[in-house]
């Protein structure tokens, strides 16, 4: 069954061949979460609506569209890298497919380890019983295996978009406890203080023109 021969395009590919790919097509979308910028867009965002205290709005919808066009924004560099270095030779038949995997996942790699602890990837490399040398290089970082570098990458972008959802919710805080302050000195105990501090929130946020002092931040935040 295995040994059996399927003939797609002219060519002969195994069995075995096919189920890969149909594997790795289903795997895709979560690959691409996984080793792109898109994840710290999306926390960032919903960090941001939950300070601002505005529930569903922007919508889910939105904000993951947001977050896909920042992603291709930063990832450009990246994608003409691939498209220059491994699909253009692949598609001229100049390398196998094999390879065009190995050239394709380097400038992956590079991206992931520019925003990538040395310390959360030397935890990685011992959990994984993989040797790190000390004064480790790019040349040298990129040889690691992706089951290591991946998860390092992840846990550092896990980090950061916590950290600055930290930095988004301070100043809707500090709103939060004026208002409320305000009512309990005047003894409106009943009145919600959400329902009041909303209004001063979105003044602060559309005043200091916060849609594109977030967007510039955190696309200068990646290396």
């Amino acid at each position: 069954m295995t040994e059996s021969l399927i003939n797609v395009n002219g060519e002969n590919v195994q069995a075995l061949e096919i189920l890969f790919l149909t594997t790795m097509i289903t795997l895709l979308p979560s690959l691409l979460v996984m080793m792109t910028s898109f994840t710290r867009y999306i926390i960032s965002f919903s960090f941001l609506r939950s300070a601002i205290g505005t529930q569903q709005t922007p919508p889910n919808m939105v904000l993951v569209g947001m977050a896909l066009f920042l992603t291709l924004f930063t990832m450009a560099p990246v994608v003409t890298q691939i498209q220059t270095e491994a699909y253009e030779p692949y598609k001229q038949e100049e390398i196998s497919q094999e390879e065009f995997l190995d050239r394709a996942q380097v400038p992956l790699k590079e991206f992931m380890l520019r925003n990538t602890k040395t310390s959360t990837l030397n935890m990685f490399c011992d959990l994984a019983k993989v040797e790190l040398p000390e004064n480790v290089n790019m040349k040298e970082a990129v040889k690691l295996p992706l089951r290591v570098v991946v998860p390092s990458f992840m846990t550092c972008e896990l980090q950061r978009a916590f950290e600055i959802g930290l930095l988004l919710y301070i100043p809707f805080m500090l709103i939060d406890i004026v208002v409320s302050s305000t009512l309990m000195s005047m003894g409106m105990i009943m009145l919600p203080p959400s329902m009041i501090s909303m209004p001063f929130k979105l003044l602060l946020f559309v005043t200091v023109n916060g849609w594109e002092l977030l967007f510039s931040s955190l696309v200068q935040s990646f290396k």
